[in-house]
């Protein structure tokens, strides 16, 4: 059996249990302050866990330095899948990391953290777009794992053995700037905003040179998709709120977005959770966006 979307704490041990082909990813991060979230990984990790950093594995940069300081052009293989704050490496670099951490194609993939599934809902998605459908979110994260008493370890795990991960057909879709910018009148495109609301109305910007939105994007925090106890959502519950907030509009057209295309994966794997299909993802999203010249915003509560 494989979970491509959720796993609970106990379905995990039952796979660890069986000795399946298993491999755990830890996401933990901090958009403010970067080097804390290896240094919470050393601290306390499930068994086993590889941590993926967003900045340095699930992350590109358009550029090197080279040895005076000057950046260097990427190679083709190289250069990023989308722009934005945190561009998607190519799907040849993210292959070769994904080797080089002992993930196999006939391995079970688990990701979790501990902030509310923001960050490991980006390696979710990019084991997806690289065609992998068995990786599943742990529901409730690192914080379920302790609650049901399990135990956590400390500081580096040894390497694994280095695999050869093949890039399959990507089961989720990628849309760029170009793309959104040319379908902001069509029905056929809805966007959904995954910022918190006042990031969203434009009240605040902490991060990106201009405040506001998308014009026309409807707004869904994504940690409205969480219980208090940080779980999913049963999926009926979801499905009733992404309906409302679509009012009517085609779950197919939907485009979800946030600041830089991480914290909006969280609203995709709840649709795919509420029975409502396989939203496009806008990787770039408003930091593409917004450093984009001659693109309409758009301040204020309404879409």
């Amino acid at each position: 059996m494989t979970y491509p979307t959720l796993i609970s704490v106990s379905q995990l041990q039952a796979l660890i249990g069986a000795k399946a082909p298993l491999r755990v990813f830890d996401c933990t991060f901090d958009l403010m302050k970067p080097e804390a979230g290896p240094a919470q990984y050393l601290d306390a990790h499930l068994p086993g866990a590889v941590y993926a950093n967003l900045d340095t594995d699930l992350s590109a940069r358009h550029g090197h330095p080279g040895p005076h300081g000057q950046v260097l052009v990427a190679q083709e293989a190289d250069k990023p899948a989308s722009g934005g704050r945190h561009p998607l490496p190519s799907r040849e670099k993210f292959a070769a990391w994904l080797s080089s951490v002992g993930l196999a194609n006939d391995m079970q993939a688990v990701v979790y953290d501990r902030n509310g599934a923001n960050y490991c809902g980006r390696l979710w998605w990019m084991l997806k777009w690289m065609g992998h459908d068995a990786v599943a979110v742990l529901d409730g994260g690192l914080q379920a794992w302790q609650a049901a008493g399990l135990p956590v370890n400390t500081g580096e795990e040894p390497a694994h053995f280095q695999t050869n991960f093949v890039p399959g057909a990507p089961l989720v879709r990628l849309v760029d700037t170009k793309t959104v910018a040319a379908r902001l009148d069509d029905p056929a495109q809805t966007l959904i905003d995954a910022r918190a609301a006042p990031r969203y109305r434009g009240e605040v910007e902490p991060l990106d040179p201009i405040a506001g939105h998308i014009p026309g994007a409807l707004n869904r925090p994504f940690a409205d998709n969480l219980t208090a106890d940080g779980r999913f959502k049963p999926a009926e519950q979801l499905r009733a709120e992404f309906e409302a907030l679509l009012a009517g509009r085609d779950p197919a057209t939907v485009v979800h977005h946030c600041g830089s295309g991480v914290s909006a994966v969280p609203n995709v794997l709840a649709m795919q959770i509420a029975g409502l299909g396989t939203p496009a993802l806008y990787a770039g999203s408003w930091s593409e966006w917004s450093n984009t010249p001659g693109l309409p915003t758009r301040q204020g509560p309404q879409p």
